[in-house]
């Protein structure tokens, strides 16, 4: 038996990628969420050559989940957390990030959000799309993909946003997040990146050291209500950000990242004026590709410290170049 062929050049047009024994061939790990991978005798994925979006097979949330027993006490009260649960890859391909997509290719999960967004929010008042980017954030599998739980709950977060863009509304008469884009956009000290209809900021209440809130320019209530063009601009500064995440320690940079906007299901008939849709992304990365930064001690027990201030982590960000460091060379 001779010598085992070495492993092609990220990117080289003869790696044969999309199917089980192109990985086995070349030394690569076979992943579950890879086009016709074979789960089972009788269960393989379909041959997907875009966004391939299936059921959770391990659901936190259930719909048909049972109600809770009565309580006996005020301090013990539950209730029915139902909903649905669904992964969505963003390419056949296990070694190709967002980053390192094509804008197309971008735009298409843009898409696929959307839709989800709508078919799921029909139903259910909030819809989840996150996606957790790495081992250090707990994915489990490399394949690059988003999850997407519909609950028939708004959770804390949502619940707390609505509050307080409501109340802002209320006292101010402009959508909060509609006026902290103008007041950024025109500060620039925290600004990351911007195009026509979009800016990435690092927020002023920033508690992780490179985290960034991407927020459109006009008053968008819901990922479904952007127009076309704001789909392909959204696509653009998304590709710019995590080019620049990459770029910073030259590592596939880790993040938690995820949409909000206003809620859905029964709420799409009521007045939802104070949202303004926006995505966090949540970095844990400190100093280097391996030294993160860790919510613990006081951050748990009392409040969140920054090791460097929004202004700083925005500087260094901006001057980050916009061509990927894989790609330097080509």
């Amino acid at each position: 038996m001779g010598p085992q062929e070495p492993p092609l050049p990220w990117g080289h047009p003869g790696q044969r990628r999309g199917t089980n024994q192109g990985h086995r061939d070349r030394g690569w790990p076979c992943h579950p969420l890879l086009p016709s991978y074979h789960l089972s005798p009788r269960q393989v994925n379909p041959k997907y050559e875009g966004t391939f979006v299936f059921p959770n097979d391990f659901p936190a949330l259930q719909p048909d989940a049972p109600e809770p027993d009565d309580s006996d006490h005020s301090l013990f009260r539950a209730a029915p957390a139902r909903g649905l649960c669904k992964v969505m890859c963003f390419h056949p391909w296990s070694d190709l990030t967002l980053p390192l997509m094509s804008l197309p290719e971008i735009r298409a999960v843009i898409d696929a959000w959307a839709e989800l967004a709508t078919e799921l929010g029909a139903s259910y008042p909030w819809v989840q799309i996150f996606e957790n980017k790495g081992a250090m954030m707990g994915c489990s599998n490399p394949h690059p993909h988003c999850q997407v739980w519909a609950s028939s709950f708004l959770p804390n977060e949502a619940r707390l946003e609505d509050q307080s863009q409501r109340q802002h509304l209320s006292q101010h008469g402009v959508p909060m997040l509609l006026e902290y884009a103008e007041q950024e956009a025109r500060r620039k000290e925290r600004l990351v990146v911007e195009n026509a209809d979009w800016l990435v900021v690092v927020p002023y209440w920033a508690t992780w050291p490179y985290e960034t809130l991407l927020l459109p320019r006009r008053h968008v209530c819901r990922l479904q209500d952007l127009s076309d063009n704001e789909k392909d601009s959204l696509a653009s500064i998304m590709q710019r950000l995590l080019i620049k995440y990459d770029n910073l320690f030259e590592v596939s940079f880790p993040y938690s990242m995820g949409w909000h906007g206003a809620p859905t299901g029964s709420y799409l008939e009521e007045d939802c004026r104070h949202w303004q849709l926006h995505a966090h992304y949540y970095p844990p990365l400190l100093r280097s590709a391996t030294v993160r930064k860790f919510m613990v001690g006081y951050e748990m027990l009392a409040q969140a410290q920054r090791d460097l201030t929004p202004e700083q982590a925005a500087e260094r960000l901006r001057s980050l170049p916009e061509v990927h460091y894989k790609k330097r060379a080509e």
